[in-house]
Parts: structure tokens; C-alpha cells; sequence
């Protein structure tokens, strides 16, 4: 039963008693079960309106699903690798995938990017800082300790 038809119940039940319609008691009946009509009405629009956007979000679902389908291409393992942007090609060299501290996406950067040390997150805008010092030093090492092994 919906709740247009449990006002309309009530109102018969009401209706039913054949109350003096004079008396202040009936006065107040009458006018809850008008304010609970109006309220069934009010919902039973929201309702539809409801059902309305529902529709179309899915219809926008849908349309996005066809939009990335179109830019990413129909592999799905590429989205699900990372980022999906280029450096997901395998072209590992040129490209680093950085999570940021700040939002917690993670973006594709370039070499040439990484190298100039510091960049805006475009999710967030937090200063990213990079450091690759420490890393070269730890190469040298790596390197500097194989070859006194020989």
C-alpha cells in the first residue's frame, strides 16, 4: 500500500465515525489528514522526480563508460595497471608514476618533469618535491661496490 493510500484509509476510517464536525477534536482530525495528503502528494512527486534522475545518471553512466572506452582504449588491463596514461605503455624510462601524499592519486610524470625537482599535484595542487640526489648516490654505491668485488 502506498502512502497516498494509507492517507485515503484513514480518511474513510475518519469519515466512517461520523464525528460532529463542529468539535474542535474533529477540527484538528480533519486538518492532520489534509496536512498528511499533502505531505503523500509531496512525496510521491520527490518519488518521481527520483526515478527521473535516476534514469538519466544511468544514461550519464553509460555515455562515460562509451567516452573511456573511446580515450583509453577497450583493454582493460591498461586501466587497471595504473594511472592509464601513457606510462602505462611500457615505456618505463621516460615515464614515473607518483602518488601524492596530499589526495592520494596517483599521476604520470615525465622524466623532464621529475628532473626540474618540484611540481603542483593537478588533483589537489599540493607542491610535489623531487629528490633524485639520494637516489644517483645509491647507484654510485651499488656501482662502486660491484666493481670492487672484481
Amino acid at each position: 500500500m502506498t502512502v497516498t493510500e494509507k492517507v485515503a484509509y484513514i480518511r474513510g476510517l475518519a469519515e466512517g465515525l461520523e464525528l460532529d464536525e463542529n468539535k474542535k477534536e474533529v477540527k484538528v482530525i480533519n486538518a492532520i489528514i489534509d496536512l498528511l495528503e499533502d505531505l503523500s502528494e509531496s512525496i510521491t512527486d520527490t518519488e518521481d522526480v527520483v526515478t527521473d534522475v535516476e534514469g538519466q545518471l544511468d544514461e550519464v553512466d553509460e555515455d562515460l563508460g562509451n567516452l573511456e572506452r573511446f580515450v583509453y582504449g577497450d583493454n582493460e588491463s591498461e586501466a587497471d595497471d595504473g594511472c592509464g596514461c601513457s606510462c602505462d605503455d611500457g615505456d618505463e624510462d621516460d615515464y614515473y608514476e607518483v602518488t601524492c601524499p596530499n589526495c592520494h592519486e596517483t599521476i604520470c610524470l615525465s622524466q623532464d618533469i621529475v628532473e626540474d625537482g618540484q611540481m603542483e599535484c593537478p588533483n589537489c595542487g599540493e607542491v610535489l618535491e623531487f629528490d633524485l640526489e639520494d637516489d644517483d648516490e645509491n647507484s654510485d654505491e651499488d656501482d662502486s661496490a660491484e666493481e670492487d668485488k672484481d
